[in-house]
């Protein structure tokens, strides 16, 4: 190619791309939304103006009374201040009560103030420039009180102001958006003078002007220096920043635009690298770079008549695609299809994808799922590509692949999700059949009942996973020290602190998951006839607004916190919730789970000494495992607390919130070894009906027996042979001699004793026959010297022979409430059902 031609290809070349970046920023403008941020966009000049009480900007007023310096970040002090204080020698509370900063020149967010020359006779139409005054009268005054004598105080100073005449105005500086006045020929304010000298006066002021951003104080930042497509591109990334609640940073921006000043455009003729190159060095500037750059993209790809959604490789954030249903998503992420190698499972993958607009999580297990299947495929003959060829021991493979799945660390997935992972692949494949992507496939490459993958039987003494209580009450030693190092937000550690500690105690005394913990809101707390209740919303369940009775000692810790919470630096981002979210950028308004689990596994693991409940060779406790310390494992604590202490089995359901009881009955279930040594313990020391010991035999005897009544043993054959369900006497065992209890019934033994007294009372009521009443009455003292005589039994014994009794009677009271073994007055059986 010789130079001549050379030389018309590269001025063809540079006018095709001057053309399409003038398309571009058509097409982009007509993206812009002009209403956007009204108050502090100044569209004509393009000029940012962050407003401090804006949540969504990053301007903070200094803390100092009187000082009108922004800065980036809130409860804090500008250098100034910072220095006074130091120089004060008082500390951060007495400083802000006795000092107050002289104001500055103007707002460091508004327009400067007209000067106050002139009074009533012609009010000066300048800008104030020092202490009230213009540049003009200021040097007036200063040649007024040297020669005059007058002392220079403000006082003086206003009333000499409302003696002299005011001027004209003057004209504004030169460059676009600038509030200043000019004071040269050049017609440039003062600050912009210097800066054209220092550009060495290559240009006359008036062009200079034209590229030049205006006078910028701590809440600004302006795009007139940049290309008009780099206008148009940063404004449009600003905007949909905002989208995601992204803060709008004037100190990050003021350096960016600075940096971005020489380029023509950030995503036509260039790339993601060019633009990193720029401003290489600036971290925030990266990161919002980044950002803006992903939704750029997408548009850049609607203006090239692209769908962004056809590409093989998607990024999340452009594509408005959050983490899940709750969350926005505000970081990179990106969902690779090429993983799968069969094109018409990949392209199924894609469309149900685009046609459903699933969350960032279901795509993201949906996307693994169907890699899987293709990574199973690929080892089968014609590794699956020709779809016409699959069969049924092709979907067979698949589903023993799924059954077999590992962990990228090598370890075990739980069968459960290796049946979520197969269900959505099928899911996928389902879809593919319903919107016509697999009319080649032969119906025999189907699920089958036999692919289905069995969850595991979880194991008995696993069910809850509870923290024991000999644990919690040494963690609770360690409570103090809940929190410590770690941050959030702007609290300081002592409120760190006590925010933990509230989030521990209601975690370890109300027994919900931690995101119910998370999300409670400030007006948690209801008092109804003195008695508190906690209201909370059950995610899981989908109820919302529940209602759980706590005790006052967890209301008194709760309230201590709500005290504390009022004086926490104000943000409506979490104003509403009582543990508010470390920052505005936060998705969700709440602190998050994450961080609570990560507090407790910190806290847990830096406490010196955990003893577990299992004794070494020695009968020196073992340490116990931290890991089993999280904050769902006191959810377990609490139920399995409950199941212990006798708690009815209804109750429980209502107090965990659970929809079935079978998911309640797991907190009373017991391994048949814990069971058989508890029935060791126990069987010694049954007595009858007198008190008198009746020791049983053996565990079977004891077994057949304790099936018989709701209120002890019973060895009368006939009954004992149906099952308790042929009682001669009607269940009076107190009255028997074939009644043999044990100290696991006295809870079942008290509750009998008062509802005998109720229905006495009631009898009473009725005005029944006295030999009724008599009856219930003898009943109600037969049975309280039972349980007195098992009582003062119990008392005799050496504390440590008690308590592996009563331990014991915990677990023979849990495995019949499992089994469905009530512990209140059965329904008489008619003879017709004995089959007497």
């Amino acid at each position: 190619m010789n130079g001549n031609l050379a030389s018309v290809v590269s001025i063809a070349s540079q006018a095709a791309t001057e053309d399409r970046l003038e398309r571009w920023q058509v097409f982009l403008a007509g993206k812009i939304d002009p209403q956007w941020r009204e108050n502090e966009w100044d569209s004509a000049n393009w000029l940012f103006t962050g407003d401090p009480d804006n949540p969504l900007t990053a301007a903070y007023e200094c803390i100092t009374p009187g000082c009108l310096q922004v800065l980036p970040s809130p409860e804090n002090r500008c250098q100034t201040c910072r220095e006074a204080v130091r120089a004060s020698g008082m500390n951060e509370t007495e400083f802000t009560a006795a000092h107050h900063r002289s104001p500055q020149r103007f707002l460091a967010y508004t327009p400067p103030s007209s000067c106050i020359a002139g009074g009533e006779i012609k009010r000066c139409q300048r800008l104030a420039s020092s202490r009230g005054l213009c540049r003009s009268h200021h040097a007036f005054w200063s040649k007024v009180f040297r020669r005059t004598g007058i002392e220079n105080t403000d006082e003086n100073l206003v009333e000499w102001a409302a003696t002299v005449t005011g001027y004209d105005p003057l004209p504004r500086c030169a460059v676009t958006g600038c509030p200043l006045d000019s004071v040269v020929s050049s017609g440039l304010c003062g600050t912009h003078y210097e800066r054209w000298k220092s550009f060495g006066r290559s240009l006359a002021p008036e062009v200079w002007a034209v590229s030049e951003v205006p006078y910028l104080t701590g809440a600004q930042f302006s795009l007139a220096g940049l290309s008009p497509a780099v206008r148009l591109e940063v404004l449009f990334g600003l905007q949909h920043r905002d989208a995601i609640n992204a803060r709008v940073t004037p100190r990050v921006m003021r350096p960016l635009t600075a940096r971005l000043a020489g380029m023509p455009s950030l995503i036509v003729e260039a790339t993601e690298q060019d633009v990193m190159e720029v401003i290489a060095g600036q971290t925030n500037a990266v990161f919002f770079c980044r950002q803006i750059l992903r939704y750029l993209r997408v548009a850049f790809d609607e203006f090239n008549g692209i769908d962004p959604m056809e590409r093989e490789i998607w990024d999340l954030p452009a594509l408005g695609i959050g983490t899940n249903t709750r969350h926005v998503r505000r970081r990179a992420g990106t969902a690779d299809f090429t993983a799968i190698r069969q094109p018409w499972l990949r392209d199924a993958a894609m469309e149900w994808a685009r046609s459903t607009r699933p969350n960032g999580h279901r795509l993201s297990v949906r996307l693994q799922a169907c890699v899987h299947a293709s990574r199973a495929l690929t080892v089968r003959p014609g590794e699956g590509m020709k779809p016409a060829n699959l069969q049924f021991a092709d979907m067979t493979a698949i589903a023993d692949h799924f059954s077999t799945l590992l962990k990228p660390d090598g370890s075990d997935y739980t069968n459960k999700y290796r049946g979520s992972l197969l269900t959505g692949f099928w899911q996928v494949i389902d879809f593919g059949r319903q919107a016509g992507l697999m009319d080649e496939i032969p119906g025999a490459f189907a699920r089958h009942r036999s692919h289905r993958i069995a969850e595991e039987d979880t194991n008995e003494d696993d069910i809850g996973k509870a923290v024991p209580e000999s644990v919690i009450r040494q963690l609770d030693y360690h409570v103090a020290e809940l929190g410590v190092g770690r941050t959030h937000g702007s609290l300081s550690p002592i409120e760190i602190r006590a925010m933990y500690r509230t989030i521990y105690v209601l975690l370890r005394d109300t027994g919900r998951r931690p995101r119910e913990i998370a999300s409670l809101k400030v007006d948690c707390l209801e008092r109804v006839d003195g008695d508190y209740n906690l209201i909370w919303n059950n995610y899981k369940g989908k109820r919302l607004r529940r209602r759980l009775p706590i005790d006052t000692s967890t209301v008194e810790d709760l309230q201590k916190w709500l005290e504390l919470r009022k004086h926490l630096p104000r943000s409506e981002h979490g104003a509403r919730y009582l543990f508010p979210a470390a920052t505005d950028w936060n998705s969700e308004r709440y602190i998050r789970s994450e961080a609570i689990s990560k507090t407790i596994r910190l806290w847990a693991d830096a406490i010196p000494r955990l003893d577990s409940e299992v004794p070494d060779t020695n009968g020196v406790p073992l340490p116990f495992d931290r890991s089993l310390i999280y904050p769902y494992a006191f959810r377990h604590s609490y139920a399995q607390r409950h199941a212990d202490a006798g708690t009815p089995i209804d109750v429980l359901k209502e107090l965990m919130d659970h929809r079935d009881v079978s998911t309640t009955i797991g907190y009373f279930k017991v391994s048949l070894k814990r069971k058989r040594e508890a029935v060791k313990t126990v069987r010694p020391h049954v007595v009858d009906r007198s008190g008198r010991p009746a020791p049983m035999s053996s565990n079977t005897a004891y077994e057949r027996r304790s099936v018989a009544v709701p209120f002890g043993g019973c060895v009368e054959p006939s009954n004992v042979k149906a099952g308790g369900h042929a009682c001669p006497i009607r269940f009076q065992c107190a009255g028997c001699g074939f009644y043999r209890p044990d100290p696991s019934y006295l809870p079942a033994i008290e509750d009998h004793v008062r509802s005998l007294k109720a229905d006495r009372e009631t009898a009473e009521a009725m005005g029944t026959e006295e030999w009724v009443v008599r009856n219930m009455g003898d009943q109600v003292s037969a049975f309280k010297d039972v349980a007195e005589n098992m009582k003062t039994l119990m008392n005799q014994m050496d504390p440590e022979e008690r308590a592996e009794i009563e331990e014991a009677s915990k677990i023979l009271r849990k495995t019949r409430a499992a089994n469905g073994r009530t512990t209140l007055p059965v329904t008489v059986i008619q003879r017709r059902e004995r089959g007497a």
